[in-house]
């Protein structure tokens, strides 16, 4: 048994039992963080403080939602939105906060592939990012069935449909995924657990295991520089904090993380109060109607990317295509062949591979949102076609490439 002696304080007590200063040692006051960084890796701290709303505002929510078919829909737009004391402001800031995390991980998610982050070493720290990425994904479109609108319903109709796997017709999954023969009362309450339970803590364990994997490589760098982080940690602990190349997780690298922080607030809140409508569909403000199906069915902004990935083929074909843009970037670390760990503008190709992928993903995104007719089609139709092509030549592409 370990060896206990009389507290002096209620911190040390805590200390002898929970080793909170060795804790703390390993992940904050000797964590090291490379001083050649920009605002971009800020993102990270963002996205928990994101996180933290969704799981306020939506405790706040569970407080007056029903889980009901016959209520679910005038829970949220009467008694929540109408009837409570700043009941709109909690969905608003939950609805806004649902959004803009989408936008903050592909932020957090280009940057990575940009400088390299995903290289020999990290390869655990995009798994778990990407991981966290499926599991966000999850918890958004679980969420999104909660409102019982028309939107709600005939995505949830749409999106479930995929699992019959096309001409295998496993209508079974699919009957035994909703728990009827369409979305009704056993799909929301299904959905319902799924959102405030399951999938939280599913994403909050896979929180530990991204902030766990970056502490043996640490972070990367913008100039892609190897830094031997224990040479400098004593550099810095000697008192040559100038000379140093690394700093403390807490509170140098904190601090410059708040003021980031502080500005995304500023605009984060801009959107609670004055454009929330972006997220929240015009067509979900209308109670589910099993009997009349809206004239363009689509998903949220974050996922119309993959959506027009899976729509311009055939059934089959597009089932494989969409099943591909979902798995694919989890290999990255092993289709990227280069031993480069630095910035793409000094990869030569790979740098011309990247744009071309980030400029397309937002042309997806764009024809996702549009209905599939004339040149929106045939515009769809290539992009999906050079998303799949640009991947199958990523080996290729660094295969080749010379040591920088």
């Amino acid at each position: 048994m370990a060896h206990f002696t009389k507290a002096t304080s209620i911190k040390d007590w805590l200390n002898q039992r929970l080793a909170i200063d060795t804790v703390e040692r390993v992940m904050m006051s000797e964590y090291w963080i490379p001083k050649n960084i920009n605002f971009l890796w800020a993102m990270g701290m963002v996205l928990v403080i994101t996180f933290a709303l969704l799981l306020v505002s939506g405790i706040f929510l569970l407080m007056y939602y029903q889980p009901n078919v016959d209520t679910a829909f005038y829970s949220v737009n009467y008694t929540i939105m109408r009837d409570v004391d700043f009941g709109w402001l909690w969905r608003h800031v939950h609805g806004v906060a649902a959004s803009v995390v989408f936008l903050i991980i592909y932020i957090h998610m280009f940057t990575g592939i940009y400088y390299g982050s995903y290289k020999k070493g990290r390869e655990m720290i995009w798994v778990s990012g990407m991981l966290l990425f499926v599991a966000f994904s999850a918890e958004a479109f679980s969420g999104y069935m909660l409102p019982w609108g028309q939107m709600s319903y005939w995505a949830g109709m749409v999106i479930t449909n995929l699992f019959s796997g096309g001409s295998l017709h496993a209508d079974g999954l699919v009957e035994w995924i909703r728990g009827d023969y369409v979305p009704a009362q056993a799909f929301l309450t299904r959905f319902f657990m799924l959102h405030v339970l399951l999938i939280p803590l599913a994403i909050l364990g896979l929180i530990g295991l991204h902030f766990g994997a970056l502490r043996i490589p640490h972070v990367n760098n913008q100039d892609g520089e190897e830094i031997d982080f224990d040479k400098e940690a004593k550099k810095y602990l000697a008192g040559d904090k100038a000379g140093s190349k690394v700093m403390r997780f807490a509170n140098d690298f904190m601090s410059k993380d708040m003021m980031v922080v502080g500005i995304y607030l500023v605009f984060f809140f801009y959107l609670v109060f004055w454009n929330y409508g972006f997220a929240m569909d015009a067509v979900n403000f209308d109670p589910a109607d099993g009997l009349k199906t809206p004239a363009h069915i689509y998903p949220e902004w974050y996922f119309l990317w993959s959506y027009e990935i899976l729509r311009p083929f055939s059934v089959d074909i597009g089932l494989v295509a969409f099943a591909f843009a979902q798995v694919i970037f989890v290999l990255l670390p092993w289709l990227d062949r280069s031993p480069n760990t630095v910035p793409a503008n000094r990869r030569g190709l790979f740098a011309i591979w990247f744009w071309v992928m980030l400029v397309n993903l937002i042309v997806l995104t764009a024809m996702g949102k549009l209905p599939p007719e004339g040149m929106f089609s045939q515009i769809g139709f290539v992009s999906a076609i050079l998303f799949i092509v640009q991947w199958l030549m990523l080996p290729f592409i660094t295969m080749f490439e010379k040591k920088v």
